[in-house]
């Protein structure tokens, strides 16, 4: 995924999300720091959100089931692979977003699953704690084996 489709997806969802939050339009571009004439505008479709409003929905509306669901998971965790280039070395993170991930592997208790929405990778520690996230496969793979041996 790319900044472009994040931009896309958030842009396309922020009236969904707007009433997810039971938001009017003022309050909704008041907590994103827009006009409310630029959300109507994004609303309607006309437009897109910019990268930075699309992080800052991201993050402020990260819950949104909507976002959730648009996504495959956790909206912070895109995010973070995006700005960081496809590539994230997480070494805390808790895992409550099972529904939205397979496991591909299985080795001595570590893990790599893929996203079921959109091809990204993650590696689950024993205790189940995320500690990679990529959008390449054999990036993944090649990680993973580092840590099971």
């Amino acid at each position: 995924m790319k900044r472009e489709e994040m931009i896309t997806i958030v842009s396309q969802k922020m009236k969904l999300i707007r009433t997810e939050y039971n938001y009017t339009q003022e309050q909704m571009a008041d907590i994103l720091g827009i006009s409310k004439k630029t959300l109507v505008q994004i609303e309607k479709q006309r437009i897109e959100c910019g990268w930075t409003v699309a992080v800052a929905v991201c993050t402020l509306f990260r819950n949104s089931m909507i976002l959730q669901t648009a996504l495959g998971g956790n909206p912070l965790m895109f995010i973070s692979l995006i700005a960081n280039e496809g590539l994230i070395h997480a070494d805390k993170n808790e895992v409550n977003d099972k529904l939205w991930w397979r496991t591909i592997e299985n080795k001595t208790n570590w893990r790599i699953q893929q996203n079921l929405v959109h091809t990204c990778f993650r590696i689950l520690n024993p205790e189940g704690r995320i500690i990679f996230y990529t959008f390449s496969k054999d990036i993944a793979l090649e990680e993973f084996q580092k840590h099971i041996f």
